[in-house]
């Protein structure tokens, strides 16, 4: 997600937070390993009121947690795919299974509603291995596959 995307994301929303939180989700995102002083810097408030306000948006669930962005591509895996999944049948666990199972290269999966059922965002290290997790998918279900060319 860019910040321009946040942005829009933290004002259409109910308007449950006021411009000072709403500063603060967008520093945090930027650098979640920003100080609190540094933090209350940027918003206009002392480091233990921002780390106050923090502590507000964590325990009434706005932020989830923190994590960190990786380079797939500097790991090794070049081929980025995005992978729309159509079931042939109605028991869906094995399919599940399978996901799991191979969760090293699946970044993110999603039921969805739609042309598809699932839509799995996966990163391979190699067109082999891409071909042998599909024929391996295939026995579960039907796909789409769409190969990243760039990310714009």
């Amino acid at each position: 997600m860019n910040i321009e995307t946040l942005y829009n994301l933290l004002f259409m929303g109910e308007d449950t937070m006021d411009q000072t939180d709403r500063l603060i989700l967008t520093e945090l995102y930027n650098n979640s390993r920003i100080t609190m002083k540094e933090l209350g810097e940027r918003v206009h408030l002392t480091g233990q009121a921002a780390a106050s306000r923090v502590m507000k948006l964590e325990d009434t669930g706005v932020i989830e947690g923190y994590t960190i962005r990786v380079n797939q591509s500097k790991l090794g895996c070049f081929v980025h795919a995005f992978i729309t999944i159509i079931t042939k049948k109605h028991d869906h666990q094995p399919l599940r299974d399978f996901i799991q199972s191979k969760k090293r290269h699946v970044l993110n999966s999603y039921k969805i509603s739609g042309e598809g059922c699932y839509l799995l965002e996966c990163r391979f290290p190699s067109n082999e291995l891409v071909d042998q997790f599909l024929e391996e998918l295939n026995e579960h279900a039907n796909y789409k596959i769409s190969i990243v060319i760039k990310k714009s």
